[in-house]
């Protein structure tokens, strides 16, 4: 993890143990948990009651400088002695009281303590007493868990929720001094529950926006049922979920936003897939966009992610160390996590001192990572019900379309914010020069209606492919519902491929044509749906044909009137649409032109300024936030191997970095300190902007930016 040199020139090589608490100095007008920085969780199992040392554990999470930890309850399993029916002891548990030792240990070192629960399983003689507790198929069997079939899965719509879960969390508010309530496993993650219970069976066909409705009111009740339950404790005290699944998640978020005071990102790791390493800094955007401000955190798994898992191993801790350096850059709180306790924090105990160096690194610098605001200039819309009811081309997922917008504006270093579809309200959209639709296929009337406003105000937008081509309900419209906004009709049907895909023929020049030359063709995507001819098209369609064999590999049509490309000025707006899925088919390709299109296109629409601008050599994602000293532009070096699969090894650092930042009048710049290297920068102030020199970025650095 971080080397013990910058460590010691950092004047942290040792972390002594404390008797207080480490949040900041209370602030009577902010909740305790909008201040604090860090997390811990050791996930007990059953055999921890005989096997962990409290002390060892209180020890050790006190040496992080944590804030709070979550303590196992569970409700599948009890850590203490509960007087609940069918809220099963642990085999190991014996007359302890493992839970209420865990708590008084970590109070007597001045964390706050989380109690934690799990409602999704439950044993079989739960199951004989109460068969209505728990989901069933389409058989009408109780459905088992797929790893351990003697526990049986929970129905959400059920009065296991309203009656079971209730009695262990008001048992636990009556013995012991917790600050929260929290419950793991509910709600889904990023999909949503299919149940044929008797309950079940009453409510909209599983997997369509009429269940989604039912689903979510029975979210926010239970949210809210909890939530007053955890405050019969103590006004202070609230509960939260886990959640997590980035764009595709469960819950409506936007929903959720306005009641969840902590947004848990179950989003520990990722495997040996294609997946790419910026997951962690995709759900931080996330929770950007629906808690305004109000707290979120990410759980870093240190045992190891992926298929298959080791749930009792440490991962690399290369890999683990760039998902906490996600976690602080894109706004969110570090929390570090692992699974039992066996022989001293486990049998594997490479995590203990990795977690330890981060976490009191991240000490020195609290006030550098508590964010007043973005500063972004471009808006990407994430359209949540297009990821849980569209029905992508075949091969194709929703994924694919955010993964390849989000590669192109990693590559393009471009500042950009999350907006989740419900808040395009003008107050919401005003601050974005441009806003970007990446294939967002369901959009209601009034949210075509607020885009139209959003140009009418000037502002520029970006869509793709299908975008408001289905209504929030995902019906399909005659024609795309922002066609008028965008000048253009809908003419024909989904077009695929079947060898090369079309291609796209340079009619004209255009700035997005940037750095294109010596080709009359660029490609284009796999799918595309047709829109009517326009005047002047700097692009257009080139039909695909085989691409086999390869004395066939020619087109038959060379040249037609069909747009690749539809551009459009209108006052102040630009406006650029892609008929075709341009930036899924970057993400299934790979292929450059695409990247540098897309890029192009964005830097159009968005007029070509950033306040902030990085320049340098190397694949890196920036933020940007404003901080109560300043500002802090974070650069997250990507630059590796295995920066689409498997896990980070080593790092390949990068060299300098040529930061410019557009300054507010008035402002005046007195320091920049490099967090990571510990060390300050030189600066200068030229033509109103800041601009001063990373000189290397190994996996992350954070420029502090002090005002005055």
């Amino acid at each position: 993890m971080i080397d013990r040199r910058t460590l010691l020139k950092a004047g942290l090589a040792t972390a002594p143990l404390a008797g207080i608490s480490f949040a900041e100095a209370p602030q009577p007008d902010v909740p305790w948990q909008r201040r604090i920085r860090r997390l811990g969780q050791l996930n007990m199992t059953e055999h921890d009651p005989i096997s962990l040392n409290v002390e060892e554990w209180a020890d050790y999470w006190a040496s992080l400088k944590i804030d709070a930890v979550l303590v196992s309850v569970t409700g599948i399993l009890a850590f203490y002695q509960t007087k609940v029916p069918f809220h099963r002891k642990g085999k190991y548990l014996g007359d302890r009281d493992f839970f209420g030792e865990c708590c008084a240990a970590a109070k007597k070192r001045g964390l706050r303590v989380i109690a934690r629960m799990s409602p999704d399983l439950n044993w079989e003689d739960a199951v004989q007493a109460h068969p209505e507790w728990f989901q069933r198929n389409a058989q009408g069997e109780a459905v088992r868990h797929g790893e351990d079939p003697r526990l049986f899965r929970t129905c959400m719509f059920s009065t296991y929720m309203t009656d079971y879960m209730p009695a262990i969390m008001r048992e636990i508010n009556s013995l012991y001094d917790v600050d929260g309530l929290f419950t793991n496993a509910w709600p889904p993650l990023g999909s949503l529950p299919v149940c044929y219970c008797d309950q079940c069976r009453r409510l909209p066909r599983p997997g369509t926006p009429a269940f989604w409705d039912k689903f979510n009111d029975r979210v926010m009740y239970l949210w809210k049922l909890y939530d007053g339950i955890a405050k019969e404790k103590k006004p202070s005290n609230f509960y939260f979920a886990n959640l997590g699944g980035g764009i595709r998640s469960g819950p409506n978020l936007k929903l959720l936003g306005e009641v969840c005071e902590w947004f848990q990102c179950d989003n520990q790791g990722r495997g040996g897939d294609l997946t790419p390493i910026w997951g962690c800094a995709l759900q931080g955007r996330v929770c950007a966009a629906v808690q305004q401000g109000k707290m979120a955190t990410n759980v870093t798994a240190a045992w190891s992610t992926g298929t298959p898992r080791w749930r009792n191993v440490f991962k690399s801790p290369q890999e683990a160390q760039m998902w906490m350096n996600e976690t602080l850059a894109s706004g969110m709180v570090p929390y570090w996590h692992f699974i039992g306790g066996e022989k001293g924090m486990g049998e594997d105990r490479r995590w203990l001192e990795a977690g330890r160096q981060y976490f009191v690194w991240t000490a020195k610098h609290d006030r550098h990572f508590v964010n007043r605001r973005s500063i972004a200039n471009i808006g990407v819309v994430m359209g949540q019900r297009a990821h849980l009811f569209y029905t992508p081309p075949r091969g194709a997922t929703m994924s694919q379309f955010i993964d390849g917008m989000y590669y192109a504006l990693v590559e393009g270093r471009f500042l950009f914010d999350f907006i989740h579809e419900d808040n395009l309200a003008p107050e919401n959209l005003k601050k974005y020069a441009a806003v970007l639709l990446p294939n967002t296929a369901l959009l209601s009337d009034e949210q075509c209606r607020q885009l139209r406003a959003y140009v009418d105000a000037g502002g520029s937008l970006l869509g793709t492919f299908e975008t408001s081509l289905y209504s929030e309900r995902n019906e399909r419209r005659a024609d795309f519902g922002l066609a008028d906004v965008f000048g253009i009709r809908k003419a024909g049907d989904v077009i695929g491929t079947t060898g090369n895909g079309y291609y796209a023929r340079i009619e004209k020049r255009h700035p997005i044509l940037e750095g294109f030359t010596n080709t009359n063709w660029l490609p284009g995507a796999e799918y595309r749906l047709p829109v009517a001819p326009v005047d002047g098209p700097v692009l257009t369609v080139v039909p695909g044909f085989v691409a086999y064999p390869p004395e066939l590999s020619y087109p038959v049509e060379s040249r037609t009137d069909e747009p690749a490309v539809v551009l459009r000025e209108k006052g102040k707006s630009r406006l650029a649409w892609f008929p075709g899925d341009i930036e899924r088919t970057l993400w299934r390709s790979g292929h450059t032109d695409l990247s540098r299109l897309l890029q192009n296109a964005i830097r159009w629409v968005s007029g070509g300024s950033q306040p902030v601008t990085v320049a340098g050599d190397g694949v890196a994602e920036v933020f940007a936030w404003e901080t109560e000293p300043g500002f802090a532009v974070h650069v997250l070096n990507y630059t590796n191997p295995a920066m689409h699969k498997g896990w980070i090894r080593e790092f390949y650092p990068i060299g300098p970095q040529k930061v410019r930042m557009r300054l507010p009048a008035g402002m005046r710049v007195t320091r920049v300190e490099l967090l990571r290297a510990a060390a300050d920068t030189p600066f200068r102030i030229a033509g109103g902007a800041l601009e001063f020199t990373i000189a290397r970025v190994a996996d992350y650095e954070v420029a502090a930016v002090y005002c005055a």
